[in-house]
């Protein structure tokens, strides 16, 4: 068998009559074998559980709050980032949902939901707007409910909530969305990698363990938060 290059032809030579083959189409092969090997060799989901301090927790947490550290967990678990490359990230939430949280989190890896990074709270100095602004999934954070009428604890507050891909999914407060990049997701019919939408797998990993979606609050949706209160 010959094999000459011709400009941008390969033509082989075989004794029979052979289609040419571009080089555009064995770009296009590999890197559909690329896709193929990448999605294969994704490593088996793990997650593993510790306790947490309040040393640990830093300003996430402070005396007074309604969950003390030891009614809290430190989850280290695997998702797939928007690279779509198996990652591990870190939830902090109440003792009382671990088991939620991990059936969760094996759907979306499963479905390769991709997650842009997963960093507790106390990594952008208890800051939700920074976290946010990070595109960061988060659970735990010892504050107010962001939302009109008497100051509240959120449900983050008592480690039962969980905001994922905040960008991707913003909360829509009048004319206020937080965090401000996520105005380029406002549009919710454009749907796009990472969003929250109705019937998604996203939505429907969380109500499988009985969670509930601030994206459905009318007025004020809040895309980014799953919560097993409702609140």
């Amino acid at each position: 068998m010959v094999e000459r290059t011709l400009g941008a032809v390969t033509t082989i030579r075989c004794g029979h009559a052979c289609s040419p083959i571009t080089r555009a189409s064995v770009s296009i092969v590999d890197s559909q074998s690329t896709l193929r090997s990448a999605m294969a060799a994704l490593p088996p989901f793990h997650v593993s559980v510790g306790q947490v301090t309040a040393a640990a927790l830093g300003r996430s947490w402070h005396p007074g709050c309604p969950v003390a550290p030891a009614g809290l967990r430190r989850l280290s678990v695997s998702y797939v980032g928007f690279d779509g490359r198996a990652h591990t990230g870190e939830l902090v939430v109440s003792a009382s949902v671990t088991t939620d949280v991990t059936v969760v989190f094996r759907r979306l890896y499963a479905a390769r939901f991709p997650i842009r990074r997963m960093l507790p709270v106390s990594h952008y100095g208890g800051s939700d707007d920074r976290s946010a602004a990070a595109d960061n999934t988060s659970a735990f954070n010892c504050r107010a409910a962001v939302a009109a009428g008497p100051p509240r604890w959120s449900a983050h507050a008592f480690g039962t909530a969980i905001d994922v891909n905040d960008v991707e999914n913003p909360y829509i407060v009048g004319t206020r969305v937080i965090p401000p990049a996520g105005a380029a997701f406002r549009d919710r019919s454009r749907v796009r990698p990472g969003m929250a939408v109705r019937g998604g797998i996203l939505v429907r990993a969380f109500a499988s363990v009985g969670w509930l979606w601030g994206g459905r609050w009318a007025g004020t949706p809040d895309y980014q938060h799953f919560s097993r209160t409702g609140g």
